[in-house]
């Protein structure tokens, strides 16, 4: 069987049931759930997620925030450390070790842009070995893994006109 088709499917649709990848994939049913318990339990697949347009949603918006995390790294661990500390925050969401200005990337999730700017200064920038952060605030999300936001104008009349 193959894992990295199951894992592309449930990318792509988590909605997708066991008997849905079963008939995609031509395999039995059990087979295809014994699979998908493996790849949990073995913390290949971590979660099933909604992508949510805030843009549309009113109610319960978010306040996302990228901090950019200068850190020193420490003897033995690297940035491990440092990264654990961070990580385990709930408003922090998604973090990355990057190569270039910085270390990491934190995708940080507030009800305020106070409470985000807030967490930072009280939070992350007290971490030991935390050199210096920079927040920059979300104020639109035009596409998010894969799926664009945006509305597509309905007027395709729209386009200038070009002429030679």
């Amino acid at each position: 069987m193959n894992q990295s088709l199951i894992l592309d499917l449930l990318e792509n649709n988590a909605r997708l049931t066991s008997q849905d990848l079963a008939d995609i994939l031509n395999e039995d049913e059990a087979s295809i759930k014994s699979e998908i318990q493996s790849l949990e339990k073995n913390k290949i697949i971590c979660g099933y997620h909604t992508i949510i347009n805030y843009n549309k949603a009113l109610k319960d918006q978010k306040v996302l925030a990228y901090i950019e995390v200068s850190c020193t790294p420490t003897r033995n661990r690297g940035y491990d450390k440092t990264a654990a500390l961070i990580a385990n925050y709930p408003e922090v969401d998604t973090m990355y070790l990057l190569s270039g200005d910085c270390d990491f990337l934190c995708l940080v999730q507030g009800k305020t842009m106070f409470e985000v700017a807030r967490f930072v200064s009280d939070k992350i920038a007290c971490v030991e070995d935390v050199r210096s952060t920079k927040t920059l605030f979300v104020l639109k999300q035009y596409k998010q893994s894969g799926i664009v936001m945006i509305d597509k104008p309905e007027d395709k009349e729209s386009r200038l006109v070009v002429t030679p």
